[in-house]
């Protein structure tokens, strides 16, 4: 797919404390739990219209032509924002437009 044109909605991911993680988990669990992260984020932006712009370890840098279906989807109530946990964000969702210049 090519990349959108025009104003383009931007989104960065990362997975927080993924070191102490595979700390945790070990190498081979931590894989296997990334192998479907991949999968996960890569099947959403399939299904939303987006492009994979690049990827580096756990973290992926994503483009879509608008932002409109992620309105849609807090209009309906599907989007609750970052989850929480002990006190603090475990996913932290960030994005935002930039008019191609």
């Amino acid at each position: 797919m090519a990349l959108p044109q025009g104003t383009v909605t931007f989104l960065f991911t990362d997975i927080e404390g993924s070191t102490r993680l595979l700390a945790r988990l070990g190498e081979a669990a931590y894989l296997e739990l990334l192998a479907q992260h991949d999968d996960l984020i890569r099947s959403a932006v399939h299904q939303h219209g987006g492009v994979e712009v690049s990827t580096d370890g756990d973290s992926f840098f994503l483009a879509f032509a608008e932002a409109a279906p992620r309105r849609r989807r807090q209009r309906r109530g599907d989007d609750a924002g970052p989850t929480r946990g002990r006190g603090r964000d475990i996913v932290r969702r960030r994005g935002g437009g930039c008019p191609q210049r």
